[in-house]
Parts: C-alpha cells; sequence; structure tokens
C-alpha cells in the first residue's frame, strides 16, 4: 500500500484507499495472541500545503487468552491511523514538526506505519472483560463461573507473630 505525492497534489481531492493485509510481525513473539485475521486498512489520504496527511482505521479480528482467567476470547480491534508524511526539504529546518516523517522520493510506503500502529495499538494485558475475576490461586477454579470457596487470608508475615500474641488471650 503506498503513496505518491505527485498524484495526490495533482488529484486536489483526498483518496480513499481499502486494502487487507496479512501481517504476521506485529504478533511474533505474542503467546497470548492465538489465532488474529488480516488487517482491514481503511484510510483516506490527502496533500495540502506540500504535506501528505493519511487517517483512518485498522480493523483486525483476534483471538486471546486472557491474562486473568486463561479463557479464549474473541475481540474485534479498531485502530486509529493518523500519520503525515512531507518530503524532505533541500535544507534542514529546525522548526519542522517532529510528528511529521520526512520522505525521500516521491513515494511512501505505508506497510512499516500500519504495522507499527498495530503493535502499539494491540492489548498489553488482553482480558476477556473488564471484571473478570481470574482464578483462584488456591485450587485455580475459574472465579467467574463460580465461587470455589477457599479461603484467602492475607497475612503479612512480619506480623504473624502478632496474630498469636493475640490468639493466646
Amino acid at each position: 500500500m503506498q503513496i505518491r505525492f505527485r498524484e495526490l497534489s495533482l488529484k486536489g481531492h483526498p483518496v480513499h484507499m481499502t486494502e487487507e493485509m496479512n501481517l504476521t510481525a506485529p504478533f511474533e513473539g505474542r503467546q497470548d495472541i492465538l489465532r488474529h485475521g488480516p488487517v482491514r486498512v481503511d484510510l483516506l489520504a490527502s496533500h495540502e500545503d506540500g504535506v501528505a496527511k493519511v487517517n483512518g482505521t485498522l480493523t483486525l479480528d483476534l483471538e486471546l487468552s486472557c491474562s486473568r482467567c486463561l479463557t479464549h476470547t474473541n475481540q474485534t480491534i479498531e485502530l486509529p491511523f493518523e500519520e503525515v508524511f512531507m518530503q524532505k526539504p533541500e535544507e534542514e529546518d529546525p522548526e519542522l514538526d517532529e510528528d511529521i516523517h520526512l520522505v525521500v522520493g516521491d513515494k511512501v510506503d505505508l506497510e512499516p506505519y500500519v504495522v507499527e500502529n498495530v503493535v502499539v495499538g494491540l492489548p498489553y494485558i488482553p482480558l476477556c472483560d473488564e471484571a473478570c475475576k481470574g482464578l483462584c490461586p488456591v485450587c485455580g477454579e475459574n472465579r467467574n463461573l463460580q465461587d470455589c470457596g477457599c479461603k484467602q487470608e492475607k497475612i503479612d508475615p512480619r506480623l504473624a507473630g502478632l496474630a498469636d500474641f493475640f490468639n493466646k488471650e
């Protein structure tokens, strides 16, 4: 998926781009992502004042393993995409916005920017639900399905002797 500065400036109106990209790089090393579908890219590119603005959404379907209860959950994630490109000027401009990507030549390959946005947008700690109760640390029962009734008192080991002192009275 590419944009060309010359093409954008000659058209004078935004260009709509859609594509499905089969990416593997963003998911490498992620054991919590069990399966993933292609990334659906829906972008609008426009040229204004020598700058190419590309924005839209990236949508992907994932099968994740919940980090609390280990159940498999399917999620559709929509990620915003917004990048700004400019052809590299002859002279360095210190006042140039740092969010603008400087490009040598007429065309820009958008795939590395799509990959970067997907990597940054993936859930860091996937959950099946925000209110997921997780697994019982004593018996391993999924507490979302039923309450196991295990006693889970947390006693600070530094104060355990103090608890014995009060039990003697």
